[in-house]
Parts: structure tokens; C-alpha cells; sequence
């Protein structure tokens, strides 16, 4: 691993243009810097007209929040036509109309647009409970699935579906967005060219200060069984009286959702997985509780997950810090953090913010008093000359912001513009159920340790519990 980290770094120094030298202190560091922005070159796709006779014709399943948001993005992309809607909500069912045209053939039963020939991609953003089902049933069908993440509610869901995308031979994207980010890209650019050395450790936190940040979405006033298919909602879940909140904030709820792992967790294994090139953490130790939105759910709404991951050919062993709260007093925010033994990087989905430093590894005061004052002269003259050799040799040290222009489409675009490639068989699709799985077994050991109270173990390569 040194030799790689070693070579790598020497290949970032010799790749990357400086900016302004400025000098700068601080008890521990001694080093030039500079500080930096550099804008990212958005990717260039073709520009292509499709006919009307060479349109992917698309239907959304799950109409709800995240269905609108997946689906006036790939609506952005050219060539797409949206011809069908399922919601077990009719209020739903009529906003699709009034976004997209009067059109469109809208149902409460999914197996209507499964059935139509006209279908030749779905979007799948139902509550976690349904996942696996739609999309097997889906791929069955003859059609190309966009599911939204995480891909399966359960360990035991994501080999099956895996068998079940490999025979249909269809093409099928899991919808966390941020692999197909700027962000994403250079960042593993980044630590592919040793920008911050050999990886020691991830932390990722996300603070909320809201009702709708801790899934208290609003329920709305003609809500009741006439308007709401709740049984049909439950599925294969335990039957019980109906209830609106469990239909419209169904993430409260282990039955149908998978909390903050399923949620949150899951875009960071994602984006984490891509970046390092790994297969995941071998073990997992979560705790956390209900402090605040005691509403009746049964998911905690702080959670705090430490995972391990082994050494590998692309990283060395390390640890991750995931860390989740829906009550911050201070107003919320959120962050993800790589760092390394010579740098550290923040990335965003639009942007990627890097710092190096290098340390000044001389003796201090405290272990230098047992010696002679013109031994601890000579101690010193020899530490400063070694740093002064190892500064020269690197002069990559500061603060770098790579940052995609104000115009950059996003990455949910890209996400999908990706995902209707591969469906027209052009493009290798970058989110396949596999990478899906491999995300959302990492993302889930997050809810098994805290549910049993102890560390739970996995094997990244067999994406299995042991």
C-alpha cells in the first residue's frame, strides 16, 4: 500500500497547477500554501433529436415526493416521454395531470402499466417495503427499471433481485443520484492521483431543523379510505387499522421504510463505494434512540454508526463515523469528509473541497528537556533540515475548491441521462443492482446492530451477513 500511496502522491504533485504561493503558520504546521478555485467541466453530451416513433416511453410508480423530483428530471432529458402514473393516492394521481398533461394514463394497480406494451421504463419510488416486488415483477415484464434507492428493504431481497436483473437481461439504474455527481468524479480523480495519501478515516454527519427534514410531511385534507388505497399501501406488511400517517410518512416506520440508514446512509455508501473503489465495511456497531419526535414512529431519529472497513488493493484499512440527528438546535447542516495521511477532502455533490498540509513532525518542548541545551540545538537543527527537504519535494499544500459552474445540469440529471442511454444500449449503466446491493447491505448493518444492541458483521465481497 505505502509504495502505491507514495507513487500516487508524486503523480498528484506533478499534475496539479498551483495557484497563488502564500505563507502560513500554526503551532504544528510549517509549510507554503495557496488557495485555490477551480471550475469543473460539466460532460458533454451529444446533442440529439429524437422522433416521436424513437421516444423511451416511461411510467412513474409512486407519485409521491420523490416520484415528482425523479421524474421532472428525467423528463429534462431529450427523447423521454412520461405516458403513465400509479399512486395508491388519487390527490396524486390528479398533480401528475396538472404537471404533465391530461394525457397521461394514470391507475392505483401497477400491474396496469406493467401490462402495457407501451411502457419501455419505470420509475419505482414506492415506500422501501415494495421495492423488490415492483422491480422483480418489472424486469419480468420486459421493462427497464429506475429504482429509487435503497434498492431493497431486506439483507435477503438483493441476491434474488440481482438473479432476477441478470435473467430479464433489462437494464436496471438504483436512484442514488449523487454517483453520477461532478462532485462524485473528482473526488475519486482525486484519490486515484493520492491527493490526501492513504485514507484513515470517514466522517459523515447530516443535522436536520425541520418538520419536513424529520419526515413529518403533511397530510392532506381529502385524505381518507375513499381516497387512500391503505391496504393495498400495507402489502406484505402486518395489517393494521387504517391510519394516514403511516401512509404519508410511511420513513417513520420499520415496516415499510429502513430509517435513517436506508435513507441517508445508503447515498454514502454510494458515493463512498465510488470514490475508493471498495466493496464495503466488514463490520458495523450503531446506537442512538427516539429524543425528540416521539409521533408514534418506531425508528430512531438520532443515530450514530461506527463501521469498519478492510485493507484492500485500492484503500487501506480504516474506519467511517455515521453520524445522523432530526433535532439540531443549531439549524442543521451536513458534511462528508474523507481524510487521509496527506490531505483531506469534503465532497459534495457539486463540488469538492480539498486541503493538504504538511506536519511538522519535529521534537517539542516536552521531549526535549532531558537533553543538554546544545543537544536539544543540534535535535532540532536535524528535524528542520528533514522537513525543509521533505517541503521542497511537496508543494501542494493548501486549500483547493473544485466547484461545477452555476449552469452544470446536476447529477440527478446526469443520473438519468445515464440510465436512458443504457436503455437505448449505449452506455454502461453506473448504478447497476449489484453497486445497489453493495450500498445498501453497508447502509442496512446500521439498523441490524442497533436493533440487536451489539456489532454485526459482513462480508463486503459475498454482500452477505455472516
Amino acid at each position: 500500500m505505502k509504495s502505491k500511496s507514495h507513487s500516487s502522491r508524486r503523480s498528484f504533485i506533478k499534475n496539479t497547477v498551483l495557484g497563488t504561493a502564500l505563507v502560513s503558520s500554526a503551532p504544528t504546521i510549517l509549510a507554503n500554501s495557496y488557495s485555490q478555485r477551480i471550475m469543473l467541466n460539466p460532460r458533454e453530451f451529444e446533442p440529439t433529436q429524437y422522433s416521436a416513433n424513437d421516444q423511451v416511453q416511461l411510467a412513474l410508480i409512486g407519485a409521491g415526493i420523490q416520484g415528482i423530483y425523479d421524474t421532472s428530471s428525467a423528463l429534462r432529458v431529450p427523447g423521454v416521454k412520461l405516458v403513465a402514473a400509479c399512486d395508491l393516492y388519487t390527490g396524486r394521481l390528479q398533480r401528475a395531470k396538472e404537471l404533465w398533461g391530461d394525457d397521461i394514463f394514470v391507475t392505483r394497480d401497477y400491474r396496469e402499466i406493467l401490462n402495457r406494451e407501451d411502457i419501455d421504463a419505470v420509475i419505482i419510488a414506492t415506500p422501501d417495503h415494495w421495492h423488490i416486488k415492483i422491480s422483480t415483477e418489472a424486469l419480468n415484464a420486459g421493462k427497464a427499471v429506475y429504482c429509487e434507492k435503497p434498492m431493497v428493504q431486506n439483507f435477503d431481497e438483493g441476491h434474488p433481485l440481482i438473479q432476477a436483473w441478470k435473467q430479464s437481461g433489462k437494464v436496471m439504474q438504483i436512484g442514488s443520484q449523487g454517483m453520477s455527481s461532478l462532485g462524485n468524479e473528482k473526488a475519486k480523480q482525486l484519490y486515484e492521483d493520492g491527493a490526501i495519501g492513504e485514507i484513515v478515516m470517514l466522517d459523515m454527519y447530516n443535522d436536520r431543523y425541520s418538520a419536513e427534514g424529520a419526515w413529518q410531511y403533511p397530510i392532506p385534507p381529502d385524505a381518507n379510505p375513499d381516497t387512500v388505497d391503505f391496504d393495498t399501501f400495507l402489502g406484505r406488511a402486518p395489517k393494521v387499522p387504517f391510519e394516514l400517517k403511516r401512509f404519508f410518512r410511511w420513513r417513520n416506520y420499520r415496516d415499510y421504510g429502513t430509517g435513517v440508514a436506508g435513507d441517508l446512509f445508503v447515498h454514502a455508501f454510494s458515493t463512498l463505494h465510488y470514490v475508493i473503489s471498495s466493496n464495503g465495511p466488514e463490520r458495523a456497531q450503531a446506537t442512538g434512540g427516539l429524543r425528540y419526535w416521539d409521533d408514534g414512529r418506531d425508528v430512531p431519529d438520532v443515530s450514530i454508526t461506527l463501521y469498519d472497513f478492510p485493507q484492500t488493493n485500492t484503500h487501506a484499512a480504516f474506519n467511517a463515523a455515521f453520524r445522523v440527528n432530526f433535532i439540531a438546535g443549531s439549524g442543521g447542516g451536513g458534511g462528508f469528509r474523507l481524510v487521509g495521511t496527506e490531505g483531506e477532502m469534503e465532497i459534495g455533490s457539486n463540488s469538492v473541497k480539498l486541503n493538504r498540509s504538511k506536519l511538522n513532525m519535529k521534537p517539542q518542548g516536552y521531549s526535549l528537556i532531558a537533553y543538554t541545551e546544545e543537544m536539544q540545538k543540534k535535535i532540532k537543527e536535524e528535524y528542520d533540515m528533514k522537513y525543509l527537504n521533505e517541503r521542497k519535494a511537496d508543494l501542494n499544500i493548501g486549500e483547493t475548491v473544485y466547484e461545477a459552474p452555476h449552469d452544470y445540469e446536476g447529477a440527478h440529471y446526469d443520473h438519468f441521462y445515464n440510465f436512458f442511454q443504457g436503455v437505448r444500449g449505449q452506455k454502461k449503466i453506473v448504478e447497476d443492482p449489484v453497486y445497489g446491493l453493495r450500498a445498501a447491505g453497508a447502509a442496512l448493518l446500521a439498523n441490524e446492530s442497533y436493533y440487536q444492541a451489539k456489532p454485526v458483521l459482513w462480508n463486503p465481497d459475498t454482500m452477505k451477513l455472516k
